[in-house]
């Protein structure tokens, strides 16, 4: 099966629980689950994981260390607890989408597919899952449940979210996750999906929201979502163009390639210099070029679950 052209053929977002699910079983099916050779030892505690049983009890550190998958034979059932934080700001819908392809997605749309890619996990694994989204004012709040009700109620969430701004939306990311840090009282696991577009003057502030977030025990993933091609590496042609700044519509006119070389320096300074302020307050960075598929993100979200429990 072509699991991109599976995933086109579902119309836009409008059967989003569809489209996670596809993007599941791409994952699990393309893992490697050939016959185990070495590690004895762990392979009397393994057995080869078979396609269609439960992810719950795969080993994902023994995955990294073979590049197979196997389950443990027994495990802890203790259940978990995870919050997924959406930025919803008006640069988070850039590009702009015109007809769905699950190759060219926006930012918001991979964040919010991606949620419900882990959700879907989340649900098999009888896990409970919350969700939060803000840009200039907290828009959603729900905590956390393992209900069919209650993820039908996030995935229809997820589903307004993708919807193109009629306004110029900024946001003050710290502040919110300050208030959503004041809601999570019992140990969670944390996953924020967002472009880490804000100020200098703001990025002290935001780290000091993060290592609030981590208060209780938490643990923080930051997947840094962005799109390479264009945010990274400058790629558009040499027209003159008119570059607009969706959160506060200022403008400048100019030549890309006048200032792409001096550009890709100063945001790929900029990226490593999040990566190692994330190190230093020991929150998990992930990078999510929006251009990829999501393996890096369910994998990440394995292991991560793995080391919490």
């Amino acid at each position: 099966m072509n699991l991109q052209q599976e995933l086109n053929k579902v119309s836009g977002f409008k059967n989003l629980e569809l489209l996670a699910k596809q993007v599941v079983e791409g994952f699990i099916a393309g893992m490697h689950k050939s016959p185990f050779h070495g590690f004895s030892a762990e392979f009397s505690e393994h057995k080869i994981y078979n396609q269609g049983e439960s992810t719950r009890h795969i080993d994902w550190k023994l995955f990294a260390k073979t590049d197979k998958l196997y389950t443990k034979r027994y495990d802890d059932e203790t259940n978990l607890r995870c919050h997924l934080i959406i930025d919803n700001s008006s640069s988070m819908h850039y590009p702009k989408m015109g007809t769905f392809d699950i190759n060219h997605l926006n930012k918001i749309a991979f964040s919010a597919l991606a949620s419900a890619s882990l959700m879907h996990i989340l649900k098999k694994q009888r896990d409970a899952i919350g969700l939060s989204i803000y840009s200039d004012s907290y828009e959603y709040y729900a905590p956390e449940k393992g209900s069919e009700r209650h993820h039908q109620m996030l995935l229809n969430q997820l589903n307004e979210v993708v919807k193109p701004k009629a306004e110029e939306k900024a946001t003050d990311t710290y502040k919110y996750l300050h208030e959503i840090a004041e809601k999570i009282h019992r140990r969670s696991l944390i996953f924020l999906f967002t472009d880490m577009f804000q100020s200098s003057v703001e990025e002290d502030k935001l780290f000091e929201a993060l290592r609030h977030l981590k208060y209780n025990k938490h643990e923080v993933i930051l997947f840094h979502v962005f799109d390479k091609n264009k945010e990274l590496d400058f790629n558009f042609d040499n027209k003159p163009k008119r570059f607009v700044d969706v959160e506060t519509g200022n403008y400048i006119n100019l030549y890309a390639d006048n200032i792409k070389e001096n550009y890709h320096t100063a945001v790929n300074n900029y990226f490593e210099a999040l990566k190692l302020k994330c190190a230093q307050y020991k929150i998990k960075y992930e990078a999510a070029d929006i251009n990829k598929n999501f393996n890096n993100i369910l994998t990440t979200y394995m292991i991560e679950r793995q080391k919490f429990a």
